[in-house]
């Protein structure tokens, strides 16, 4: 298909933007999801439902950018990219994420 005409700096801006939704709700930290879906912070699935919301956005931005031919694995590590080929977000996806070759310690 090309990206002829697509401006690749929004795609990768909007992978960018879905990157960092998905780790905030890895960590538990507040994403527009509590704003559009407040009450739903009483309910013991919350926390599990908004990593799924996360997730099927990353997904989706990463199919866009594969569809267009735009290079999205490098704004991931490679055991990250790995999940996100599998597309199963999995308790793996959950506990390794931040998990990088140096430590287990999770990114910023």
């Amino acid at each position: 298909m090309g990206n002829e005409n697509i401006p690749v700096e929004f795609f990768l801006s909007k992978l960018a933007e879905s990157k960092v939704h998905f780790e905030r709700a890895l960590d538990c930290k507040h994403t527009e999801f509590d704003d559009l879906y407040p009450y739903m912070i009483e309910h013991p699935q919350f926390f599990w439902y908004k990593r799924y919301v996360a997730w099927s956005e990353l997904l989706t931005i990463v199919k866009l950018c594969n569809e267009l031919e735009i290079d999205w694995e490098s704004q991931f590590t490679a055991q990250q990219v790995e999940y996100i080929h599998q597309r199963v977000m999995s308790s793996k996806v959950l506990d390794y994420w931040f998990e990088t070759n140096d430590s287990k310690e999770h990114v910023g």
